[in-house]
């Protein structure tokens, strides 16, 4: 298994789990990002951080300390 910020530009991936605590876990599901997902990483900023994600048809960017808390296939 991998993360969400392991995940190439342009790959679309599915969401298996979410890991983290409390509100942190809470602010990904709210995105959107809950088990079964799928989500296609659009590509990342110059530095590497954040990323863009397309996830149900919206535009998302979140940091890769967040996207580590999401396990993808």
């Amino acid at each position: 298994m991998k993360t969400l910020k392991e995940a190439k530009i342009g790959e679309t991936v599915t969401v298996v789990k979410l890991t983290g605590e409390g509100p942190v876990k809470r602010r990904i599901m709210d995105m959107g990002l809950t088990k079964g997902t799928l989500v296609h990483v659009k590509k990342s900023a110059p530095l590497g951080d954040p990323i863009e994600l397309t996830v149900r048809g919206y535009e998302l960017s979140i940091r890769k300390a967040e996207a580590e808390n999401v396990i993808v296939e």
